[in-house]
């Protein structure tokens, strides 16, 4: 069974940083794509950041040069590094793998960003 689990997301300052972790079990991911994703209530789902099986990364414009996405393939594990974060970025934060036709989701970590 693939499962994806999130960790890492709290309640920081605006400017303060986060590192945010999603562990994935039940399935090699070395090559499949993985995303991170934030919803804020009332609002649809909006793409932050994925990377690819060989690397290749793309960002949401809001978020270019504070937010880093990377993988580490011995742990099956997606990061997302925050920083510089402003209290817009507020969401709930998922991942999701995609393997073909399939994608999978986390249950979502919530990021305050508050002072």
């Amino acid at each position: 069974q693939v499962q994806l689990v999130e960790s890492g997301g709290g309640l920081v300052q605006p400017g303060g940083s986060l590192r945010l972790s999603c562990a994935v079990s039940g399935i090699a991911f070395n090559i499949n794509p993985m995303a991170w994703y934030r919803q804020t209530s009332g609002k649809e789902r909006e793409l932050v950041a994925d990377i690819n099986g060989g690397g290749s990364r793309n960002y949401a414009d809001s978020v270019k040069g504070r937010f880093t996405i990377s993988r580490d393939n011995a742990r099956n594990t997606v990061y997302l590094q925050m920083n510089s974060l402003k209290p817009e970025d507020t969401a709930v934060y998922s991942c999701k793998m995609t393997i073909g036709p399939r994608t999978y989701w986390g249950q979502g970590t919530q990021v305050t960003v508050s002072s």
